[in-house]
């Protein structure tokens, strides 16, 4: 699980879903998607530096681990793009079911990428819900930037939302 978390898979994910948007037509949420994943990240790699905890020794790690702690780099980056993701992809998508499976998907990607950090050893409980919390509020910021760009262009729109 906890590679769902990585950058090499959220980097992926992220082109594919953007590629999707783009190859649908829906412009204006492909950039969203690109400048709201794009910046959560660099500010979530900025935010280790800022606080610079170490990581837990209570236990061996039972993966190779580098770098500070808080907050945890996965649980941040998987909340910032899985949920980013379901927020922008919701707002397009007409069929209620479809949205609701997609928000409870992502949360289920975002807990238990969070939780397979603290019981990899790799962070504290609160490293991870710190993640949860920061990569949160960012996809619920995006998701209301989205929601008032499309309401703006609702009147006169050469973009497809």
């Amino acid at each position: 699980m906890t590679a769902l978390g990585s950058g090499t898979v959220l980097t992926s994910v992220v082109v594919a879903v953007a590629g999707l948007l783009l190859v649908q037509r829906m412009r204006l949420t492909a950039a969203l998607v690109l400048a709201a994943t794009l910046g959560g990240s660099l500010l979530a790699g900025q935010a280790k530096y800022w606080v610079g905890r170490p990581r837990p020794e209570l236990v061996d790690h039972l993966v190779q681990v580098t770098g500070l702690s808080f907050p945890s780099g996965h649980a941040t980056n998987s909340a910032i793009i899985y949920l980013t993701l379901a927020g922008l992809v919701a707002q397009v998508t007409p069929h209620r079911v479809v949205r609701r499976y997609v928000l409870a998907l992502a949360m289920v990607l975002v807990g238990a990428i969070g939780v397979s950090r603290v019981y990899l050893g790799v962070h504290w409980p609160s490293d991870v819900l710190a993640g949860w919390c920061a990569g949160t509020g960012w996809a619920a910021l995006w998701w209301w930037i989205a929601a008032a760009l499309r309401s703006r262009l609702a009147t006169n729109s050469s973009l497809r939302a």
